[in-house]
This record gives C-alpha cells, sequence and structure tokens, in this order.
C-alpha cells in the first residue's frame, strides 16, 4: 500500500507516528505572547528551540465552521463550500445553519485518511462542527458539549465522560475546550490514534482580552496539554481558526454598524436582506455581531447606489459585490450574497437593532468575522524540510505541512 494519498488535489504522506492537528479557536497571537511573558506557557516559550514557529492566515471571513473545514479539507471555501456558520439558501429561500454535511462540496483529509486504513479521531468542543468534521469519517468523532450522549455505533467509542472523568461542561466555559484536551489525552494513550484533529471554543477569548489573569490560565492549560502530548511523543500542528479584537471604542461601548435599521431608513423595508454568517446556536458571548456580513439585494440595478452608500458609513471597512468578493476572499460566489460587508477592526455588523440580544455582553465586545482577524499562529513541534516558508502560509496548510515537512 502507497504511504500517500491525494485530498482535494494536494498529496498527504500517511503518519508514520500520531499526529495530532489543534485548531484553538480564536487564537489571536497576542495571547500566546502574554502568555509566555506572565510564565504561563513554558512548552510554547521553549518551541522554537525545536518546533517551527509560523505565523498564517485564515479564511476570510474569520468564522468558526469556514475555517475548520478549511483546515480539514487543505482547501479554500471556493472548494469545499461552507463559507460561515450561517447563510441565505438561495435554492430554499431560508436562512439556514451551515451545519449539514449536504452543504460540504469536498472530502475531509480526516476521512480520506481513514479511508486508508488509518486511525483516525476527532474531538470538537460545540456540537455544531461534529457532522462536518466526521462526514463520511469511520472512526471516532464527538463533542464535548454532548459527551453525555457519546456511544459506539454513532461516535466510536462510549463511556468518555468516565475516561475524562469530568462533568459535561457548560457550552461557556472554558472547561468546554478542557474537556476536548482531555479527552484528546485519553485517546492518545488508549487509542493511540494514528492522526487527531482537536477543535476548541472562543469562549474565553470572546470575553477576556489577552494578559488578563483568565486568558493567561485558559494558555496555561492548554500549554500543559500540549506538553503532554509532546512527551507521548506525539507530532503536532497548532493553529486556530480565526484572530480576536475589541469591537469597542475608548471607554468600552460596543462600535456596532446596524445595517439593515441602516438600509431600511435609506431604501425602505424588504428592499435589502441583511446575513449575518456569524450566527450560530451559541450567541451569548457575541451577540451575533462580527465584522462580516452579505447582502442580498431585491432591486440588483441599485447595486452601486448601495455600495456607496455603506461605503460612506463610519467603521465599514470595504464593500465587494460579490465577484469581487468570491475572488479575492476564495468564496463560492452562489453562497455570499450580492455584495459582501466588512467591518473595521474595533467595529462589528448587525442586522437589526431589536434583533440582537445584547444581554449576555456582560464585559466589552470582542469578536471576528474580518481581514483583521486574519493573521493567526501556525505553530509545529517539530523542525520542517523541503517546504518555502517565507510564501504567504493559510492556517489550511497544517496537514500538509505536518504530514509532508515535518522531521
Amino acid at each position: 500500500m502507497s504511504n500517500q494519498l491525494v485530498v482535494n488535489s494536494r498529496p498527504y504522506r500517511l503518519p508514520s507516528t500520531t499526529t495530532i492537528v489543534i485548531c484553538v479557536d480564536g487564537c489571536e497571537q497576542e495571547y500566546i505572547n502574554q502568555a509566555i511573558q506572565a510564565g504561563k506557557a513554558p512548552f510554547l516559550s521553549t518551541l522554537s528551540s525545536f518546533g517551527t514557529v509560523l505565523t498564517a492566515d485564515c479564511v476570510v471571513p474569520s468564522f468558526t465552521n469556514p475555517n475548520n473545514l478549511s483546515i480539514v479539507t487543505g482547501v479554500p471555501p471556493s472548494v469545499h463550500g461552507i463559507c460561515g456558520n450561517f447563510f441565505f439558501d438561495e435554492e430554499t429561500q431560508s436562512e439556514v445553519l451551515m451545519n449539514d454535511p449536504k452543504y460540504l462540496r469536498a472530502p475531509t483529509i480526516l476521512a480520506e485518511i481513514a479511508r486508508a486504513g488509518q486511525r483516525v479521531a476527532v474531538v470538537t468542543a460545540k456540537d455544531k462542527l461534529r457532522a462536518l468534521l466526521g462526514h463520511k469519517l469511520q472512526g471516532i468523532c464527538f463533542s464535548a458539549e454532548k459527551a453525555d450522549q457519546v456511544n459506539v455505533e454513532e461516535h466510536g467509542i462510549d463511556d468518555i465522560l468516565e475516561r475524562v472523568g469530568m462533568p459535561v461542561p457548560s457550552i461557556y466555559s472554558a472547561e468546554l475546550s478542557e474537556f476536548v484536551f482531555a479527552a484528546g489525552l485519553s485517546l492518545l494513550r488508549k487509542e493511540r490514534p494514528d492522526l487527531m484533529y482537536l477543535s476548541t471554543t472562543d469562549y474565553v477569548q470572546h470575553k477576556y482580552a489577552p494578559g488578563t489573569p483568565q486568558a493567561n490560565d485558559f494558555y496555561a492549560m492548554m500549554d500543559g496539554y500540549f506538553q503532554r502530548y509532546h512527551d507521548e511523543g506525539a507530532v503536532l500542528a497548532i493553529t486556530a481558526d480565526h484572530g480576536m479584537n475589541a469591537k469597542t471604542d475608548a471607554i468600552g461601548r460596543p462600535g456596532i454598524v446596524f445595517l439593515q435599521d441602516r438600509l431600511d431608513d435609506r431604501y425602505g423595508a424588504r428592499t435589502t436582506r441583511v446575513i449575518l454568517p456569524i450566527t450560530d446556536p451559541y450567541v451569548v458571548h457575541h451577540g451575533a455581531l462580527g465584522s462580516y456580513a452579505t447582502l442580498y439585494l431585491a432591486d440588483r440595478d441599485q447595486q452601486r447606489e448601495v455600495m456607496d452608500f455603506l461605503a460612506s458609513i463610519a467603521g465599514i471597512e470595504a464593500v465587494l459585490t460579490r465577484e469581487q468578493a468570491s475572488q479575492r476572499f476564495e468564496l463560492p460566489a452562489d453562497r455570499i450574497g450580492d455584495l459582501v460587508v466588512l467591518g473595521e477592526r474595533l467595529t462589528v455588523l448587525g442586522s437589526a437593532a431589536d434583533q440582537h440580544d445584547l444581554s449576555g455582553l456582560t464585559v466589552p465586545l470582542r469578536s471576528h468575522g474580518g481581514v483583521s482577524e486574519q493573521k493567526v499562529p501556525l505553530l509545529i513541534n517539530r523542525k520542517l524540510a523541503g517546504v518555502e516558508i517565507t510564501r504567504r502560509l493559510r492556517n489550511f496548510d497544517a496537514f500538509d505541512l505536518v504530514l509532508n515537512h515535518s522531521t
């Protein structure tokens, strides 16, 4: 049997030792820098001496679903089709979550490596990703969110709560991510999978800025697991689905442009439809507010006028046509609306003010979605060979680097 396979036109060597790719949700690079400076991350602080420390660009929109799926397919959304957590399905004329594998247009590296006879395991924090990450995967795949429902028939394993020794964590907690790492360590020591993918939640990053005690403690927890995985002999690639930024003015007030309200006031109700692809079942910590939105026009003859109007609003970084956005950000043109709107670094985009529940925002708003959250870490606990690392790297190069170029 060949030790190499091709997935979505990219070749990958089959893992020769346990390989773990980790997506740290919302991992703005400054979190790592501050944790290291505080003495909270000894593994990461010494990583460059024996491994590789790089910076990569994530996919825009810098949201969870499109980036996790890019990482596990090795290609941008223009190929795999997942361009948000939420989108407007023009075929059914309905606004829907992009959690169903029917929206996935490409196979995953995970499923293909399992099909080649390797043992593969996936642990994700939120169950919203499980069906997409586990699509056609013959292996272990479960979420921390629903760890009490794990069974062999559906998830490839059972009794995970007893093995991990933690109760099912709250969806809005640091413990949800900790459960992912603890479960990964249990799988590493007992099942010893050839390949494992771990994906966390960004609850902490939405709530706490880099360098705060809570953020440093969270990164200390992760650093401890990275060290344990390394000590077990695993090859690690650590990256993120997106960064994170404060979205406030100088005194902490949210910087929000309510696009639907502004457009309705200008052009009348039902002349435009604003879609916020950050929307998912877990909006308490961000209020469904991110720095990326798509827009559908009832009258496409108004496109230029609407673009000029939106571009004139303070806080708007760019307004792109469907064609411009799909080319610039490698997005599926049939799923992104007539226009794409990007907020500046300190600005988030909403639909109508009465459609957002901000009661859960008990701390200054932090969010993501735009170009300002595109830079993410790409860390490997091995040196690399045979690759040009001065080129533009993407977070979805993680599997290529760790499988094909780690030494």
